[in-house]
């Protein structure tokens, strides 16, 4: 009888991070050092419009799903409410099983205008995973069904005509948790607690004619405490990252509008030592328990500077992301954006398309993935969005009534 016990630790990662596979087999094993953290789920785009522009939303339009890119854009936000509901189905090329389910709204306060509370809900399932020894069936096996899921409320306030910044604490639950029957070992469910902190500023500058805006933001994500899944042995960081971004949006005819967007990625961990970076096992050891027992707030400014290969990693670090987004009467939208990242890094890199349809009530979005090695079973992500507008919804019930 054979031992075949599953990690569920390990198989989340590689459910979630498994392009590194494919992009190693294009670079030096020694070149190939991706950012290793806990709860991978959390940097999963959740909806359809973003997504549609290749994973950028920092300064884009304010919309009801600006919790995960820039929740400060909610103080600019037109509506006074809005709710989104988006589903994802992961790895379809793969399994059947596994999604990524966000609900997301926000409510303008008072009647200034000047401020927001905002909140969401996601939730990731691993579908159905078998552990054990032997054959399926035999006494030792078992079925688990892994999940994570994150909760988190924010606010936003405008701090000037054209600036705002806004605040979210997040709790994260991650249950990877199972039991070997055989060998008595175990992994638990972790538990974090994460902080977001983000600015928006937009502006309306004249071009010839024509008025356009154009607005930068920023988004500080996941600064929180690490998860254990192995009651305190090993511990690993959130996945804390810095989103950088900047759109300009711009008439092109009556009705008309094309938005041009760029986003940066970095993230704010540090890198996890290698045997190989280390000229004795003891300094590899002595550098791993520094990484294992280092706080969050230090990891944050270790990640600039503590790559193997120098300044050139730590570019290598950044992921680009670039998109544009044409809408018709605000009504229509097509949508496209290609995202790159090193192949030392991961090498996910693909093109996206979506497009969307919005009634005075309802707006409906979807996105396509298309990614650049044929291999990646990210290639042919689909993902969907449907959101409530309240304002339109007060609306409708106000014409009805009349």
């Amino acid at each position: 009888m054979s031992r075949k016990i599953i990690s569920t630790i390990f198989l989340l990662s590689v459910l979630v991070n498994i392009l590194p596979a494919n992009a190693q087999n294009d670079i030096k094993e020694a070149d190939f050092n991706p950012v290793n953290t806990g709860v991978t789920t959390l940097s999963i785009t959740p909806d359809a419009r973003g997504s549609g522009m290749g994973n950028l939303g920092a300064a884009t339009d304010p919309d009801v799903n600006a919790q995960f890119w820039n929740p400060s854009k909610y103080a600019f936000a037109y509506s006074k409410a809005a709710v989104a509901i988006s589903y994802t189905p992961w790895l379809r090329k793969i399994v059947n099983d596994i999604f990524l389910a966000d609900i997301t709204g926000y409510y303008k306060l008072g009647d200034s205008d000047l401020q927001a509370l905002s909140a969401s809900f996601r939730y990731f399932s691993l579908g159905e995973v078998t552990t054990g020894y032997g054959d399926v069936g035999l006494e030792g096996v078992q079925t688990i069904h892994p999940y994570e899921f994150a909760f988190d409320v924010g606010y936003s306030r405008k701090l000037s005509e054209k600036f705002s910044m806004g605040v979210v604490m997040r709790y994260i639950l991650s249950d990877l948790s199972f039991e070997d029957t055989y060998s008595g070992e175990t992994n638990t469910a972790a538990s974090a607690f994460s902080a977001d902190i983000s600015g928006y500023f937009v502006t309306y500058p004249m071009v010839g004619r024509s008025e356009c805006q154009f607005a930068w933001g920023f988004d500080i994500s996941n600064i929180g405490t690490k998860v254990s899944y192995d009651h305190g042995e090993n511990y690993y960081f959130l996945p804390t990252n810095l989103r950088l971004g900047a759109n300009f949006m711009f008439p092109i005819a009556d009705y008309n509008t094309l938005s041009l967007g760029l986003d940066l990625n970095k993230l704010l961990v540090p890198t996890m030592p290698r045997e190989k970076d280390y000229d004795s096992y003891e300094q590899y050891i002595e550098a791993k328990e520094k990484w294992n027992t280092m706080s969050p707030i230090t990891g944050i400014f270790k990640s600039f500077s503590d790559a193997p290969g120098g300044f050139k990693e730590e570019m290598e670090e950044i992921s680009v992301s670039v998109g544009a987004e044409y809408a018709y009467n605000q009504q229509f939208f097509g949508r496209l954006g290609y995202n790159y990242e090193a192949a030392s890094k991961g090498g996910r890199s693909y093109f996206t398309f979506g497009a969307g349809f919005s009634l005075n009530v309802v707006r409906l979005d979807a996105s396509y993935m298309l990614a650049t090695a044929q291999s990646s079973p990210l290639d042919q992500t689909l993902r969907f969005t449907l959101t409530f507008d309240f304002d339109g919804l007060k609306e409708l019930i106000g014409k009805k009534r009349r």
